[in-house]
């Protein structure tokens, strides 16, 4: 079975897009198989491109995310992806109530995936400016190769 990771934040446009194409980069760069998908617990940016800051961090390291579009998680999501990692406690604790009872997704949260970092929530950069925005890509960066590195071990 082909691993399938789903990153979850609030909005579906900052956080989890740059999660989400971090780890697309970090995949293909090691040769995994896999397939991975962005979403939020709100639905209120549904259809939107990622925020602009986050489109030009992922540019600045190479990444084109300016094709990608915000939608809400659905239930079937739980029974479609392996994992479903929340960026922070509060998109965690949503997402425990949002899954069905026949859920199959591990749930986890991004930082938990990089050694000292397990329980932390990822910088939500939305006030901030564009150095917040590259302290989130450092951020998910770390964790979609240590994310990365569980998946290739089978877990």
């Amino acid at each position: 079975m082909i691993p399938s990771v789903l990153f979850v934040c609030l909005g579906n446009i900052c956080r989890s897009p740059l999660a989400e194409a971090a780890l697309r980069v970090e995949a293909e760069r090691s040769g995994l198989d896999l397939i991975v998908d962005s979403a939020g617990t709100g639905n209120w940016h549904a259809g939107e491109p990622p925020d602009r800051r986050a489109i030009a961090v992922a540019r600045r390291h190479g990444v084109d995310i300016s094709g990608l579009r915000a939608r809400q998680v659905r239930p079937d999501d739980f029974r479609r992806f392996t994992h479903i990692v929340a960026l922070d406690h509060d998109n965690l604790s949503d997402l425990r109530k949002l899954a069905p009872a026949d859920a199959m997704a591990e749930l986890s949260l991004l930082l938990d995936h990089v050694e000292g970092r397990a329980g932390q929530a990822v910088a939500d950069p939305w006030f901030g400016d564009e150095a917040a925005f590259d302290v989130t890509w450092a951020e998910v960066t770390a964790a979609a190769k240590g994310l990365a590195a569980r998946l290739r071990a089978g877990r």
